[in-house]
């Protein structure tokens, strides 16, 4: 049986403040070049810069997981999207029957393309 969940991580600082405001400035002129120099628009710019590099901060630090049950035993395994093969939550139906394959702290999921989820077990229910 398995189950998709998706959760926004902890919100740590994953950069310095610092990086993070060179980050949003770069990301701000960029803007205002994309957008012909319009001169007035810094606020506006900035704005732009700061929720787009929030957006992609939010994309890159996300936590995502299935949750499967092997023999009475549920596993949440969670995986990046970053490198889950453009595996998407909903590939596989609540209480699906599904191969599942663990070694160690790694649980395999195959999806119904034939290639496998890795994910890293991080909870263990039952």
């Amino acid at each position: 049986m398995c189950t998709d969940t998706e959760s926004p991580a902890p919100k740590p600082w994953p950069i310095a403040p610092a990086d993070l405001h060179e980050l949003i400035r770069h990301r701000a002129e960029e803007i205002y070049i994309r957008s012909g120099k319009i001169p007035g628009r810094d606020v506006e710019n900035w704005r732009q810069a700061e929720l787009e590099i929030q957006d992609e901060l939010d994309k890159r630090f996300r936590r995502t997981a299935v949750v499967v049950n092997v023999a009475g035993v549920q596993y949440v395994g969670e995986y990046s999207a970053d490198s889950s093969q453009g595996y998407t939550p909903g590939e596989f139906a609540p209480g699906q029957s599904i191969p599942v394959r663990i070694e160690g702290e790694k649980m395999f999921v195959q999806r119904p393309n034939g290639t496998e989820l890795e994910t890293t077990i991080v909870n263990r229910i039952g």
